[in-house]
């Protein structure tokens, strides 16, 4: 495709300016508690604010007054996390009843426009906790995969079309090559927005708050690890990808101003390898930082069964991912979050007595590159650890997740303890709140050279 360079610049001038626009608002809400953009970093009330979080998606569930919450054990994880120095966590805020095996129960929406009052309350409640200790949440408002109703889900509503569980399959690529009809579906675009503004708008039944109006919120996010289709994905799709970011974006923008957006994307694995495609998707003036997820053993880098063989091939590859998605942030200019990184436990077992050796290694590798980034300057917003099980245990023998199970870290698609850092991981936690404390000064001194 070709374009007019007098395009092309004047193209450029407008995003540079709308840029400018978009950071110089962010920078005025940095001052009345709400997270925001200042060059390619966060502040919050006139201070730097790095992210040291954790993936807590199932806190909106355990708020619940009724049903599958457990609000006693929510504030004691909540208590846990801020002790170890987690500030943030990344919460599910809307999931789709489906009839898909691998997702979890009850949902937010039980169908379009029937939405369970109850859960809401959850996450009514966890805001209001997580207000009270200081601390903030990435929302996010779908998910490309199956495990919480996601875009599959939306595909079943508006096309008839049976709900593809890829767990049930194990097809991947088809399931990832029609949950792109998603993005073009104007039924299904329209319904995600009724959404969207459903939740924003939402007067949280515990503060009296409106999300919109809540500096708990750090950011929304389009959805969990959304991708443009499967590996054969084209120009036509890649477009329509960067289309749905930039206006989906706007869409949430256009009803709350004070509010970061995110997309919520793995990077270059959720980008068909694609770094264009990437660093378009984010160059939007409406998303205001970069996200990338990290994980060696899903993509093949390492054998958990096999730890000292597939070791180094496995950390030159995670640093080599990590360090690109930082330079491409610095292309950008704009932040970047590590908002998703896990390893197994030792010999690949979910059984919580095992030991956590190798994983407590990789996330102190990963800690160190983060802090070395950080330190010489780079747009380094922070890490959130994927994921927190607390007080969550595995309920059953093949240790797959059923309706009435304790949440945990791992959703239902997965077994329940496969990335899950439970509440006796000790060294795990140990390793976890070292860096927290470390990243949080090495923010405190780059920002005050600023």
């Amino acid at each position: 495709m070709t374009t007019r360079i007098a395009k092309k610049t004047a193209t450029a001038a407008f995003l540079l300016a709308a840029l400018a626009s978009f950071n110089a608002m962010a920078a005025d809400n940095g001052q009345d508690g709400f997270v925001a953009v200042q060059d390619t970093h966060f502040v919050r009330n006139g201070h730097p604010y790095v992210i040291t979080g954790a993936n807590f998606w199932y806190g909106g569930y355990l708020g619940a007054p009724s049903g599958v919450g457990q609000r006693a054990r929510l504030v004691k994880e909540l208590d846990r996390l801020k002790a170890i120095g987690i500030n943030n966590v990344r919460v599910l805020a809307v999931s789709e009843q489906t009839d898909m095996k691998s997702a979890v129960r009850p949902a937010t929406t039980r169908k379009p426009g029937d939405y369970d009052e109850n859960l809401l309350k959850g996450l009514d409640f966890l805001m209001a906790e997580l207000a009270r200790r200081d601390m903030t949440a990435v929302l996010y408002l779908n998910n490309f995969w199956q495990w919480s109703g996601g875009m599959t889900q939306y595909l079943n509503w508006f096309e008839g079309t049976p709900a593809h569980d890829p767990n049930v399959s194990k097809d991947y690529e088809r399931f990832m090559g029609e949950n792109a009809r998603f993005y073009t579906n104007a039924k299904a675009q329209a319904e995600y927005r009724k959404v969207i503004d459903h939740i924003v708008n939402r007067t949280n039944s515990v503060t009296g708050k409106r999300y919109r109006d809540d500096p708990a919120v750090l950011s929304w996010q389009l959805a969990n690890e959304p991708r443009p289709g499967n590996s054969k994905a084209g120009g036509e799709q890649k477009a329509t990808y960067v289309k749905w970011v930039a206006d989906t974006a706007h869409y949430i923008r256009s009803l709350d101003g004070k509010h970061m957006v995110s997309t919520g994307s793995e990077g270059l694995a959720g980008s068909v390898q694609d770094a264009q495609l990437y660093m378009d998707a984010h160059r939007t003036p409406d998303v205001a930082y970069l996200t990338y997820h990290l994980w060696p053993a899903n993509w093949g880098w390492f054998d958990p069964k096999r730890a000292d063989a597939t070791w180094a091939g496995m950390m030159d590859k995670s640093m080599q991912y990590l360090n690109q998605h930082i330079d491409y942030a610095k292309q950008v200019h704009k932040p970047i979050v590590l908002e998703e990184f896990g390893l197994n436990r030792d010999g690949a077992s979910f059984d919580i007595k095992s030991s956590t050796r190798v994983r407590d290694r990789f996330y102190g590798e990963v800690f160190s590159l983060i802090e070395k980034r950080a330190a010489a300057g780079d747009p380094v917003a922070g890490w959130t650890f994927w994921a927190w099980g607390g007080a969550g245990r595995a309920a059953n023998a093949d240790y797959w997740w059923k309706p009435g199970n304790d949440f945990v870290g791992d959703p239902p698609q997965e077994e329940q303890g496969l990335y899950s850092v439970f509440d006796s991981d000790a060294s795990t936690i140990q390793v976890i709140q070292d860096s927290a404390r470390r990243l949080q000064a090495i923010g405190a001194r780059i920002g005050g050279k600023q």
